[in-house]
């Protein structure tokens, strides 16, 4: 993240007076089933309309060879998308899941099974938090070409909490099987 949420940046709610903080927010998106680039778009599209959700920045996409997944899984396009939000860490991660179940994303007991549409949460402000339902910062994220490149190329200057700037740990990764797609571009609403 290149800063930390302004404490006195605030979102007044107009119905409730309720006062909430913009956070910054990554979410990384993923497709390896079906039409894929409809999926990812359609996910860009689904959380911009999401109340409370301000899209900054939408990554190049990129076409990655399967991690860790069952042997017939073909490749996936990936991107990354920044938002502003005032939404709690859980209720965003509620709107990821209903984004991934509206793309019929079938969950197996299959580590890694291939998925019309996966919505991960990789940070959200300075938040922490380490339960069944969310892990934050996304556990595994900072290992992830697929997730540290889009994401430098939409903020270079970044900086994954606790473990420093994604340009360091990009140089870490292994980024053998990540590819740009220049001919596909996800647009914002």
């Amino acid at each position: 993240m290149t800063e930390t949420p302004n404490p006195n940046i605030i979102d007044a709610d107009t119905l409730t007076g309720e006062m909430r903080p913009i956070r910054r927010a990554v979410l990384a998106l993923g497709s390896n089933l079906g039409e894929r680039m409809a999926s990812l778009q359609g996910a860009v599209n689904a959380i911009a309309d999401t109340p409370d959700v301000w899209v900054t920045g939408v990554s190049p996409v990129y076409e990655t060879e399967p991690v860790e997944s069952p042997a017939e899984a073909k490749t996936y396009l990936n991107a990354v998308v920044l938002i502003d939000t005032t939404l709690a860490a859980t209720r965003l991660m509620d709107r990821a899941l209903a984004i991934e179940d509206a793309f019929e994303r079938e969950r197996t007991d299959v580590r890694n099974a291939p998925r019309t549409l996966d919505v991960d949460l990789i940070v959200v402000g300075d938040r922490r938090n380490d339960d069944d339902f969310l892990r934050l910062p996304h556990p595994r994220a900072a290992e992830r070409a697929f997730v540290l490149q889009p994401w430098h190329d939409l903020e270079p200057e970044a900086e994954f909490p606790d473990l420093g700037p994604i340009a360091e740990l990009l140089e870490k990764a292994d980024r053998s099987g990540i590819s740009r797609r220049d001919d596909l571009t996800l647009e914002i609403q």
